[in-house]
């Protein structure tokens, strides 16, 4: 009775863990990002506003309790910290999408390409929010099997276009480009191009497939999972029925 308690306990228990932590976990990212704007610009931008009002408005001294007192500053206009933060922020990323801002961007960041332990870190967080922030998506038209990085070892892909004109030409056959992402970060991998009649077009749409390559296959789809009768048959080298080949291809 004891142990049925303990595996269903457990099984229940990490059920609902899994149902909820995606949840939670947004939750604390967000709270993560708001929590740091606040902590590191906001305070100093609200502290700065209350010094400039100080300064400014109430030169020859005597400023009220309320302008002189940061507590009390803050209880009021605490916000105000928050919002030009975010005033900021946008600014600068209109600048940044100028012609002039990219230039200067770019430069900035071989600069830290360059600096020792930053150069360590920074290209990895960069690929993480480019991935997550970006605007510029990967146009990817269909999701494909490809034998890569060598025969008998499949990868999975996504069709981005035809392939080159030239070597469409030189080969006289209809290629495709493929990028076929890495794990557990899609946003890196390698773009090949290959032969039309070398792939597999899988019924995956493009979040299953990135699903899959981000949980390094732990997340497969549904429609893609073999029933134990089929993994035992398949160890035992009986082919699948033709009808779920094709499913599974």
């Amino acid at each position: 009775m004891a142990e049925s308690f303990r595996t269903d306990f457990r099984r229940f228990f990490l059920r609902g863990l899994a149902a909820v932590l995606p949840t939670l976990l947004t939750l604390a990212i967000i709270i993560y990002v708001v929590t740091f704007l606040d902590r590191n610009l906001a305070t100093h931008i609200t502290e700065g506003v209350r010094q400039l009002v100080e300064v400014v408005w109430f030169r020859g001294g005597g400023a009220p309790n309320w302008v002189a007192d940061p507590k009390k500053w803050n209880s009021y206009f605490g916000w105000v910290g928050f919002v030009l933060a975010l005033v900021g922020i946008y600014i600068f990323g209109r600048f940044v999408a100028s012609f002039l801002g990219r230039s200067v961007w770019r430069m900035i960041e071989k600069a830290f390409f360059r600096l020792p332990v930053v150069k360590q870190i920074y290209p990895y967080v960069k690929q993480v929010t480019d991935f997550l922030l970006s605007e510029r998506k990967m146009q990817f038209s269909r999701v494909v099997a490809v034998e890569y990085p060598r025969k008998g070892v499949w990868s999975v892909g996504l069709v981005t276009g035809p392939g080159m004109r030239t070597l469409a030409t030189a080969l006289q056959d209809e290629l495709l480009t493929v990028f076929v992402p890495s794990s557990p970060t899609p946003v890196t991998g390698y773009v090949i191009t290959v032969r039309r009649e070398e792939v597999i077009d899988l019924p995956l749409s493009i979040d299953d497939a990135i699903r899959m390559v981000v949980s390094g296959g732990v997340i497969m789809p549904p429609s893609q999972l073999l029933s134990e009768a089929e993994v035992s048959s398949a160890r035992q080298g009986r082919h699948l029925p033709a009808a779920r080949k094709e499913m599974v291809t």
